[in-house]
């Protein structure tokens, strides 16, 4: 029987109000939707469910506003098994996620922080929920003074880190050397080396960070490390419906493989599985799958 794995998310929680329309609006342009939801998301707490519900021990750490939506975001994360304990309520709004899916399952995001904004650094009591765990996933939707504090905090307690450097942004050097594990994007990884080539980028992330996942969309993921190894995993073909958590599903559910031992080919493959399913069904966090349904998924 595997290890249970320990997680600490510190990241952001937002409600996400999403729209669905056959062809979203260019500037300019309104158009007419088909149907709307408020579901609860934002990136830390995205992936703190999904690793909840691929079997991990997840605590998040964070803040949501005195509003209603922070009542539903505490509760979303409660229900799919993540410990809320170090989940802070600030006076004001919580986050908001602003998102239009088209037909072809793409998606257009705007973000407004709300309580996000006030995460610039740990709270009593989150270093020690941070060294209870044995991995720490950060993103980048809450502030990057926060992000760093974080990332030191796990560094100096030997807590591995796994970090999302999404929305894309320009990342100082110091938060970058306290990074064990990056995962951008195809996308993110060309904002932060200027290289389009997704194995060039590779080489280039390899000089600040030393093991390295880009995701690629429908075409799977490759991963790198300073050791040499190279390694690209296919990425199963399913129809998207919307692709809004994918990237969140993939990193909670591969913190959770990884977290139990497994090797990394096998990781990738198991997370990717995770993503493929969460793609086919709308919305963020509503669109995770359980364990059993990516072991079902992996060996049908």
């Amino acid at each position: 029987m595997r290890p249970t794995p320990r997680i600490a998310v510190l990241g952001s929680t937002n409600m996400d109000l999403v729209a669905y329309v056959a062809k979203a609006p260019d500037r300019g342009e309104t158009v007419t939707g088909r149907e709307f939801r408020t579901i609860p998301g934002g990136k830390g707490a995205n992936q703190a469910i999904a690793a909840a519900r691929a079997g991990g021990d997840v605590t998040m750490i964070g803040a949501v506003g005195a509003d209603d939506f922070g009542v539903r975001l505490r509760g979303a994360l409660g229900e799919s098994g993540v410990d809320t304990g170090r989940l802070r309520t600030v006076e004001g709004a919580s986050g908001t996620a602003h998102i239009v899916v088209d037909d072809e399952g793409g998606n257009a995001i705007v973000v407004v922080p709300g309580a996000n904004a006030t995460v610039t650094g740990l709270a009593p009591g989150d270093a020690e929920a941070i060294e209870a765990a044995r991995t720490l996933l950060l993103q980048l939707e809450i502030p990057l003074e926060g992000v760093l504090v974080g990332a030191r905090t796990a560094r100096e307690r030997g807590v591995r880190t796994v970090l999302t450097p999404a929305p894309a942004q320009p990342l100082p050097p110091e938060l970058l050397a306290a990074v064990d594990l990056l995962v951008p994007n195809e996308h993110e990884a060309a904002a932060l080396t200027g290289r389009t080539d997704p194995h060039e980028a590779a080489e280039a992330l390899l000089e600040q960070v030393p093991e390295l996942i880009i995701t690629l969309g429908s075409a799977g993921s490759l991963y790198a490390d300073r050791s040499g190894t190279r390694l690209t995993v296919p990425a199963p073909q399913v129809k998207a419906v919307d692709t809004t958590a994918a990237g969140d599903t993939f990193v909670g559910a591969l913190a959770v493989a990884l977290g139990e031992g497994r090797a990394v080919p096998e990781a990738l493959a198991w997370a990717s599985a995770a993503a493929a399913l969460s793609v086919g069904r709308p919305g963020a966090s509503a669109s995770m799958p359980a364990r059993a349904e990516i072991d079902a998924f992996v060996r049908p």
